[in-house]
């Protein structure tokens, strides 16, 4: 889906997060990212995969990474999503989908016999120099965490 490949540097970006606080690239700069795109908040496959990288993000954390989570939804929905389940982490509302064309994840989706357009799934792996590392386009919301640590 996105033409961003391995060894590109990642998309510079900044958002308001779920507190109307910004979120730059910038602000990880010498840390690990994960950057994840999902449809929508509290929609059922993306509650499951926010739940899976909340319930191992001790782990993660461990391991140097730092996780922000990315939808076109609005700041109070994603409020409501953060209280709601307790991520530990910032969850972006890019309503004007800046950062979302930016990693290139908005397309064409098939879903139930209908297209439309909308966001893909899809994870991003940043090392600590801003560049791409990993990225999971067949994301597994039950083993999230684990697809990004292996």
């Amino acid at each position: 889906m996105t033409k961003l490949k391995v060894g590109d540097k990642a998309p510079n970006f900044s958002a308001k997060d779920e507190q109307g606080n910004t979120v730059s690239l910038s602000d990880y700069k010498g840390k690990k990212l994960v950057v994840f795109f999902y449809p929508k908040a509290n929609t059922p496959t993306c509650t499951v995969e926010a739940c899976n990288l909340r319930d191992n993000y001790k782990d993660l954390s461990n391991k140097g990474y730092e996780i922000i989570g990315v939808s076109a939804d609005s700041q109070k929905k994603q409020s409501n999503f953060k209280k709601k389940y307790s991520f530990p982490y910032p969850l972006l509302a890019d309503e004007d989908k800046a950062v979302i064309k930016a990693f290139d994840v908005w397309g064409e989706k098939k879903f139930m016999g209908r297209t439309f357009d909308g966001i893909h799934r899809l994870t991003f792996v940043i090392d600590e120099n801003g560049v791409i590392e990993k990225i999971i386009d067949d994301v597994k919301a039950k083993i999230h965490a684990e697809q990004i640590l292996s």
